[in-house]
């Protein structure tokens, strides 16, 4: 017997950023349990193959549809988007990794709460996720051995965002990370000053790898898996240590956020395995024998965070009938299954 939900099959769940490998993760998810899902794209013919492809069955019998909004930062971006929807995940977040605080950091929070404003708006809405990450909490780096609870956030990187004193070539990922910790604030300050009439829950996940849906993925800036494949470690040397988790679990975690109605206004960490590259590289010499890989990388390491997980691995097993975050070799072998599906290399 399935358990109660908050919003009943059928409803339909707006997922912003539609293209994007967690947004089309998220959305897949919701349609396989019944679900409805609009979703927000900046372009409609470069996201086409969301209709024409990868969601077609869905959108040819009115399961899936597409909205634009080119902006997420622009006045009212939202308020057609939202209408009539019944629970909202916003995933959309501004990935350009510019050093420029400027150019990201008051975009991804006008963003949050523009989605928050016009969620305020529309009488229908009972659910709201927020995407967050492991980044807005604290930075994953050798040596730092801080306990994650709602509370903490990291203050460190929106202070280096805007003074522009870390390393040039961290400023990128130091401005996303002050990103993401100023925009879940902004959530969270939405909800305690505002008391909308819908649940808030954010889900806020760590480096996420695993299977890809559509070639556009393997050249994100987030197809890690990729990258150690081709060899290609130019931007993976910022990134010493670092914690695994499977899209899928992220996928799912929105959804119980959702629909799970004992889940109300809470902070999901989602991180699974502590690993490094060469850990992944390991596996993925296990899984490809005969495809050539560089060498492992110096001075890598396993990060030293610590949160409490309970009600994050409750949820996998009440929604998704896992015991457990799926592994990290779960998480590689569906990454090369995709670059070879995709790409057939």
């Amino acid at each position: 017997m399935s358990p109660p939900t908050t919003i009943p099959e059928g409803s339909w769940v707006l997922v912003t950023g539609a293209t994007g490998n967690v947004a089309t993760q998220v959305a897949k998810q919701f349609l396989e349990r019944g679900y409805k899902v609009r979703g927000t794209v900046r372009d409609l013919d470069r996201a086409s193959w969301l209709i024409t492809d990868l969601f077609k069955a869905y959108a040819d019998r009115g399961d899936f549809e597409l909205v634009v909004v080119r902006d997420l930062a622009a006045d009212h971006a939202f308020e057609e988007a939202v209408k009539g929807v019944s629970a909202i995940a916003h995933v959309a977040s501004v990935v350009t990794f510019s050093p420029e605080p400027e150019d990201v950091i008051p975009q991804t929070i006008k963003g949050a709460t523009g989605v928050l404003e016009a969620a305020l708006g529309e009488l229908s809405v009972r659910e709201f996720v927020f995407t967050s990450s492991i980044v807005a909490a604290t930075f994953v780096m050798p040596g730092n051995t801080t306990y994650v609870d709602d509370n903490t956030f990291n203050e460190p990187a929106i202070q280096l965002a805007w003074s522009r004193s870390a390393p040039e070539a961290l400023r990128g990922n130091v401005v996303y990370s002050a990103s993401k910790a100023a925009a879940e604030k902004a959530v969270w300050k939405f909800v305690e000053e505002r008391k909308p009439h819908f649940t808030v829950n954010v889900v806020a996940p760590s480096n996420i790898n695993g299977e890809q849906l559509h070639r556009s993925h393997l050249k994100s800036e987030g197809a890690w898996i990729k990258k150690l494949y081709d060899g290609d470690v130019s931007e993976l040397q910022k990134t010493p240590t670092m914690y695994n988790v499977d899209v899928k679990d992220v996928g799912l975690l929105h959804v119980a956020a959702v629909l799970d109605p004992e889940v109300e206004n809470r902070r999901l960490q989602a991180w699974a395995d502590g690993c490094n590259w060469n850990d992944m590289f390991a596996i993925l010499r296990q899984l490809r024998p005969e495809h050539q890989f560089i060498d492992d990388l110096p001075g890598l390491s396993l990060p030293t965070l610590s949160s409490d997980f309970t009600l994050q691995l409750a949820l996998l097993k009440k929604w998704g009938g896992q015991d457990g975050w799926r592994t990290l070799r779960q998480t590689v072998e569906d990454n090369v299954k995709s670059i070879v599906a995709l790409e057939g290399s």
